[in-house]
């Protein structure tokens, strides 16, 4: 896949998405947007790959929001199609059968808070900032902050960055659940790449599973409990569980195939 404002590679069974618009602060134009989304689609079933790092060129932004030139001159009808498209780039990201880390270093606001909250998991270095600033330009998040901030952080704290603008830095973000871990800069890849490699040695199907009834949770349409119990009830039989639970009583190593 060739693209031009993101960088994509794989390595041992890793995907990594770098946005590069770093003399942008790797701001989110919808190009940008528009290929991120087709790049991690291209990895739901490819069984080479077994997660995704996604990153921002350079170590002062993840990204540092949308693209403000870009938008506005934009109409009502021009800025609801822009957020209804961020929405589906994001959602892409969240149901991904394969965890999706965000690798932060620097700014991560407007867009580029959504675009990590998106993602399964965050890793920060200790610079990061987080924040939706989206009031100080008289316009509220549009890729669905004003959702799942308050799944990760809780309503009224939430509700407090969201009207202010603040902005949080990563002590407060692991604090208040925003983020996964913080480390120091030189880690934060090494750090995402060591979760995936525990992830690695799962059940392929278990761990697409997992992610279904996690967001289904969430999903006001969907009924979480009910989606676990019908996953859960398929993989009896499964090549996997035969191997799991084979392995474990036999006090091995289980080799999953995903299947």
């Amino acid at each position: 896949m060739e693209f031009q404002n993101i960088e994509t590679h794989e390595k041992d069974g890793i995907f990594y998405i770098t946005i590069n618009r770093e003399d942008k602060l790797n701001a989110l134009n919808i190009q940008t947007l528009s290929e991120i989304k087709t790049a991690v689609l291209a990895i739901y079933e490819n069984p080479s790959i077994y997660g995704v790092i996604l990153t921002g060129k350079g170590t002062k932004a993840f990204a540092a929001g949308a693209d403000i030139a870009e938008f506005a001159g934009f109409n009502n009808v021009q800025g609801t199609q822009m957020s209804a498209d961020g929405h589906a780039v994001l959602k892409t990201i969240e149901n991904s059968p394969k965890p999706v880390i965000a690798a932060i270093y620097g700014f991560a606001l407007g867009g580029g808070c959504e675009l990590a909250m998106a993602c399964h998991m965050r890793v920060a270095g200790e610079k990061a900032k987080f924040g939706q600033p989206e009031v100080n330009l008289g316009i509220i998040p549009g890729y669905a902050g004003t959702q799942r901030l308050p799944q990760l952080i809780g309503k009224g704290r939430a509700l407090e960055y969201l009207l202010t603008g603040d902005i949080m830095d990563a002590q407060t973000a692991l604090q208040f659940g925003l983020v996964n871990h913080v480390v120091a800069t030189e880690e934060v890849m090494h750090t995402c790449e060591s979760i995936l490699n525990k992830i690695k040695l799962k059940a392929p199907l278990a761990v697409a599973s997992v992610i279904r009834c996690v967001n289904d949770s969430y999903e006001k349409k969907a009924d979480g409990a009910q989606t676990e119990i019908h996953e859960f009830g398929n993989f009896f039989g499964s090549e996997d569980f035969i191997e799991g639970t084979a392995a474990f009583q036999e006090k091995r190593k289980a080799n999953f195939k995903g299947k």
